[in-house]
């Protein structure tokens, strides 16, 4: 009977396959045009740093980019670095802290 049983659900489960792959893939999209995104904006501090690029470009670029950003981290594909800093907080107790035995 298991036999059976893969033969009829085969077409279910490698359409399931097929539609993980494209969700992983979507995925994995997401994360690399956020990197591009946060990569665009550190060499936008640089050239502002050098005086390559004028205080106006900077920021109307800068608005863009945070914008685009904002967009990703609001549907929920990416999480946000600061969420990662406050969980390593929310982690920490002072009965963690090593104290030196009396002797």
């Amino acid at each position: 009977m298991l036999l059976v049983d893969d033969v009829l659900f085969f077409p279910f489960k490698s359409l399931l396959a097929v539609f993980k792959e494209i969700y992983n893939a979507a995925i994995e999209e997401v994360a690399a045009e956020s990197g591009a995104i946060r990569a665009e904006l550190s060499q936008l501090y640089l050239d502002l740093e050098a005086g390559t690029l004028s205080e106006d470009d900077f920021d109307a670029r800068e608005r863009e980019l945070l914008d685009r950003l904002d967009a990703i981290e609001e549907r929920g594909l990416i999480e946000e670095d600061e969420d990662e800093d406050e969980d390593e907080d929310e982690n920490y107790d002072e009965e963690d802290e090593w104290e030196p035995e009396d002797t």
